[in-house]
Parts: C-alpha cells; sequence; structure tokens
C-alpha cells in the first residue's frame, strides 16, 4: 500500500496546523506516512505565485485564520516577528537527519515546527537549527557539517524540482495513490477519497 505523501515549508502556517493531524490521518486510512520538506520558493518561480504573508489582504486574512483555527484546536501558535523565513537549513537538517537516523526525522520536523510557530526559532539560521540537534541524540557539528555537504544540497534542490515537475505547488500538499491535494482545509476530502477509494 502506498505512503501517504506530506508536502510543506516549514515557513508556511497551514501546514503547521496539517503536521499536528497528518500523523493521525494516515494512521486512520493505514498509510505510512512520508513527510517531506520542500521551499516553497521553488514553486512560485514556475506559477509566478507570492506567498500568502507577502500579499497584500491575504496576509491580514492569513494571520486572522491562523490566529482563529489555533483556538478552534487548542494549539499554541505565534508568529515569529520576521515571518516568513528562509527554512532552507531547517529543510536540508531535516534530510540530512532522514539519512542519518531515518525514524528521526519526522520527529524533528514537529520539533522545528513547534519552535518556529512557539518559540521563535530562527530556521534560517544554520547555528540555530543546529542547536537542535541533540534533542535527537545528533552532534550539533555534524549536522551543521551535513547540511553544508554540497551533496546534500544537491538533493535537496532536486527534491524540490522534481516536486513542481509532479504539481506539488503549496502547502501544505498531500499526495494519495497520485491523487493530489492541496491545503490544510482539503484533509477531510482526503480522508474520505483514502477510505472509499476516489470517486
Amino acid at each position: 500500500m502506498s505512503a501517504l505523501e506530506f508536502w510543506f515549508d516549514f515557513s508556511s502556517g497551514y501546514a503547521f496546523f496539517a503536521a499536528q493531524e497528518v500523523e493521525g490521518l494516515a494512521a486512520r486510512l493505514g498509510r505510512p506516512l512520508l513527510w517531506r520538506p520542500f521551499l516553497l520558493g521553488t514553486a512560485y518561480k514556475v506559477t509566478g505565485a507570492r506567498g500568502l504573508s507577502a500579499t497584500p489582504l491575504k496576509r491580514d486574512y492569513a494571520r486572522r485564520d491562523w490566529a482563529r483555527i489555533a483556538r478552534q484546536k487548542g494549539v499554541s501558535f505565534t508568529l515569529p516577528a520576521r515571518h516568513p523565513l528562509i527554512a532552507l537549513p531547517a529543510t536540508r537538517a531535516f534530510y540530512w537527519i532522514d539519512a542519518q537516523a531515518p525514524g528521526k526525522a519526522p520527529a524533528f520536523a514537529r520539533r522545528v515546527f513547534a519552535a518556529y510557530y512557539g518559540e521563535g526559532l530562527d530556521t534560517a539560521s544554520p547555528a540555530a537549527i543546529a542547536a537542535l540537534a541533540p534533542d535527537f541524540g545528533l552532534e550539533a557539528e555534524a549536522l551543521l557539517a551535513g547540511i553544508a555537504d554540497p551533496a546534500l544540497k544537491d538533493r535537496v534542490r532536486r527534491i524540490g524540482e522534481e516536486a513542481v515537475a509532479r504539481g506539488i505547488f503549496g502547502s501544505p500538499f498531500f499526495v494519495l495513490d497520485g491523487e493530489p491535494f492541496w491545503g490544510w482545509d482539503r484533509m477531510p476530502m482526503l480522508e474520505a477519497w483514502g477510505r472509499i477509494g476516489g470517486w
């Protein structure tokens, strides 16, 4: 049975909320879950779109909506002062951890989300990201060296390009049995699709 693919940018507020629910959704469907961070900027180059936080009117609405969702779900959510940050070091760190200790990568992603939207973690800072390494039994120096490795950088770049080539253009974005679903608000539809095999 194929995995549920969860594509996201760490700087996406809606991806934060999706990350709170996606493991439960995958479990209910009996599917393995594949976490796949990428940079939305890669998709924006193709679509010509701009991020919500960089778009007048949409920015104000999104911030109101995120706060509303957080109250509804009972979760802590605070935008960093410099939101959105380009989370390239965090994204590279995920894939480095995934190569070193695959089982720890999803927990790392959850930690990054919680720290970014709760503690103002600078996801654009390699040092700030490396400081999380000991929480996962890894050495900060090794993580710093890993995310600076040209081969790892190239892999992360290719993952983003491959995502866009497959039609993945937003965050969060899900793929189940080849069917694409864009957005946190599509998760109920995604679950229904998975339960009955589509329609």
